[in-house]
């Protein structure tokens, strides 16, 4: 008995053709002339094709350089966008030279490339993914915004009680108290800006124990003052109190986007690891390019040809 193939079998079958139609339409393209001079024009293809792979792979660099360094979530996904859409431009290159053939010394240095640019993509997906988060920037835009705020806020109600309370038998106890609960929150707003661009967790936890010291103080203070009768129920001592309550809700909020440290870690990565990887990269297609450039071409007086495209890594694509 015979079974009839099912619809999904015929879709199957349709994709397999397709799949090897492509594959033999890209073959065919670079193997059609085989007479010297097709053969040299071949060459002279090739070696654009890796010239404008150098190229591509510059471009994301450069826009993943530009993604870390960016100020605004919406730059950061542009550039880094870019940077992901020249990366692909690279691997289409990459597959249209595997496609093309060559030399087994050139097929060998597109595998060491293609081991090579794996892990460059690898770093860049790391990278690009906590470059758009921005974490130490928004600390920044929130210690020197709501948060200094806040401490001003505070600053000039307490330094109010000082003035009117002067002639008080509690003069000099209040002022005390009140210096000492400026002195505080001052303390513990000079040591965010230190702690958002730490890189080290150990050092970090250091600050955070410095500021919760100088938060029990603080809160004592103003507790103190709270209960002494003439500022039971002073505004000035309501302000500064609810101030503080601000201030330190805003510090919670600023440690754990400086505790995700994407802006450091990005630029790290970036300055080490993926500066390391792209200039091996870079590297490999060079010698890749020479060694096509090289290649003898049977029945010609001279295989080389030059390179067709100069390779200006200051003049870089953009993709959109």
């Amino acid at each position: 008995m015979k079974i009839k193939p099912g619809i999904r079998e015929y879709l199957w079958m349709a994709v397999g053709a397709g799949v090897f139609l492509a594959g033999m339409l890209v073959v065919s393209h670079f193997k059609t002339d085989q007479t010297p001079a097709g053969q040299i024009a071949l060459k002279a293809k090739r070696v654009e094709m890796v010239a404008k792979m150098r190229l591509d792979l510059a471009s994301s660099s450069e826009a993943e350089k530009s993604a870390v360094m960016a100020v605004t979530d919406k730059d950061s996904l542009a550039f880094a966008g870019q940077a992901r859409a020249a990366a692909a431009e690279v691997e289409r290159g990459r597959n249209e030279l595997v496609s093309a053939g060559g030399t087994q010394g050139e097929k060998d240095l597109l595998a060491q490339f293609s081991k090579e640019f794996a892990e460059f993509k690898r770093i860049d997906n790391e990278l690009l993914s906590l470059a758009v988060k921005n974490t130490n920037i928004k600390a920044y835009n929130l210690a020197f915004g709501p948060a200094a705020d806040a401490v001003k806020e505070m600053d000039n109600a307490l330094s109010r009680i000082v003035e009117k309370s002067a002639v008080s038998p509690d003069a000099a106890k209040m002022a005390l108290l009140a210096f000492g609960a400026q002195t505080s929150v001052l303390r513990i707003q000079a040591l965010l800006a230190p702690h958002i661009a730490e890189e080290s967790d150990k050092k970090m936890d250091q600050m955070e124990a410095q500021m919760s010291n100088e938060d029990r103080q603080a809160k004592k203070d103003l507790d103190t003052l709270s209960a002494l009768p003439k500022l039971h129920s002073d505004p000035d001592l309501k302000t500064a109190t609810a101030a503080y309550a601000r201030f330190s809700d805003i510090r919670v909020r600023i440690l754990a986007l400086s505790r995700e440290n994407t802006n450091v870690r990005s630029l790290a990565i970036s300055l080490t690891q993926k500066r390391k990887v792209f200039f091996v990269c870079q590297d490999t297609l060079s010698a890749l390019q020479q060694a096509i450039q090289t290649e003898p071409v049977p029945g010609a007086a001279s295989g080389e040809v030059s390179n067709p495209r100069s390779l200006e890594t200051d003049k870089p694509v953009v993709y959109k």
